[in-house]
């Protein structure tokens, strides 16, 4: 955890590749909570409830699923020391995943570390449309409801952009992540039930302060 305290974080060069780095953009991909965005027909997903949203019931599960080849991303930089590292922050309760079911099965979601009011968002996966999106939006929801001030997302990437993300210089960031550090949400808020609606409602909110 003081790796992500000092605005770095670990990642693997490859599936099979047992090395562990160190990572420390220039620029830092940010969803600013206050700005979230959801696209229109999106909303309208989330609401259906169309899956289940559980959270961490299938923490090691969540992990297999991201680091899997998929079209466009054969290799994965989860390997074998980032699964047991990821898992030990679980068990600690430091990492959680947000998990899309459909029909008791594990169709998409994310995961990520949350310390004090910064959740950092670590990778994500779909078997099923939109599901990872909804899972975003449910993790947002939690966030804003819960007290949650900063959500990294390491990397801009397109597919982020249509939720408002942005890319801020290191500095900038290191500063945010300062004042996130100092909060204490309510983790709580990650686990309580929340409909499609409520997650929808909450996501869009101003955000509030935590005690």
């Amino acid at each position: 955890m003081q790796c992500y305290a000092r605005g770095v974080f670990p990642m693997g060069e490859a599936r099979d590749d047992p090395r562990v780095f160190l990572i420390e953009p220039d620029q830092r991909g940010v969803i600013p909570l206050d700005r979230f965005h959801i696209p229109t027909r999106l909303r309208r997903t989330v609401r259906s409830d169309i899956f289940e949203v559980r959270v961490d019931t299938a923490f090691g599960a969540m992990l297999d699923a991201c680091a899997a080849p998929a079209p466009g991303r054969e290799d994965s930089w989860i390997n074998g020391p980032i699964r047991r590292l990821y898992m030990a922050l679980n068990a600690r309760g430091q990492a959680h995943s947000i998990e899309c079911w459909k029909d008791e099965r594990l169709v998409g979601g994310l995961y990520g570390v949350t310390l004090g009011g910064a959740f950092f968002g670590e990778s994500m996966f779909s078997r099923e449309r939109d599901a990872s999106k909804v899972a975003l939006v449910h993790l947002v929801g939690r966030l804003k409801r819960g007290g949650w001030r900063l959500l990294d997302a390491q990397f801009l990437t397109d597919h982020l952009t249509q939720f408002g993300a942005v890319e801020t210089p290191q500095a900038a960031y290191l500063k945010l992540l300062a004042a996130a550090r100092t909060l204490r949400p309510n983790s709580r808020s990650l686990f309580e039930p929340m409909t499609g609606e409520e997650a929808v409602f909450y996501a869009l909110q101003p955000t509030t302060q935590a005690s």
